[in-house]
């Protein structure tokens, strides 16, 4: 027996697939796509290892000064801003499909964690931040005798 992934907004991307070509086909392709500003929302990952949590967010055309980290009690919050490039003059788009502004994400830490010692870095794109565990919530190895 195959088992198939559920998808529970299959019908929704369906819908919006339809919607976008219906838009396509009245105003034509050379209409720029309209979306709010704060549509941008970068896609996050959370692992955990046995020192750390850690935290992967893409965050592709962001300048490291244009994102703000910030943890308080057991909430991260990731905030940031795409900027969009200036237009030049007499430069006419056929379709635009990158997204831009500004973002905010909070998640929840389920662990105690290392507050003075987090740390982020931004390589090619993607942010990581890692977040210590406190030494209370890390697994410990016991060792027992058999007798």
């Amino acid at each position: 027996m195959q088992v198939t992934r559920w998808r529970p907004f299959k019908e929704l991307e369906t819908l919006r697939g339809e919607m976008d070509t219906l838009w396509d086909s009245f105003f034509g392709e050379r209409t720029p796509v309209i979306r709010k500003q704060s549509e941008w929302i970068p896609p996050i990952d959370i692992s955990e290892t046995k020192e750390a949590v850690v935290v992967t967010t893409e965050v592709p055309g962001i300048d490291p000064k244009d994102v703000n980290i910030s943890f308080t009690q057991d909430m991260l919050t990731i905030k940031g801003e795409k900027k969009q490039e200036k237009e030049e003059e007499g430069e006419n788009y056929y379709r635009v499909e990158r997204s831009y502004g500004s973002f905010s994400r909070s998640f929840r830490i389920p662990v105690s964690v290392k507050e003075g010692e987090i740390k982020a870095q931004h390589k090619g794109g993607v942010l990581k931040i890692t977040l210590p565990k406190a030494e209370d919530v890390k697994p410990k190895e016991i060792e027992i005798k058999v007798e």
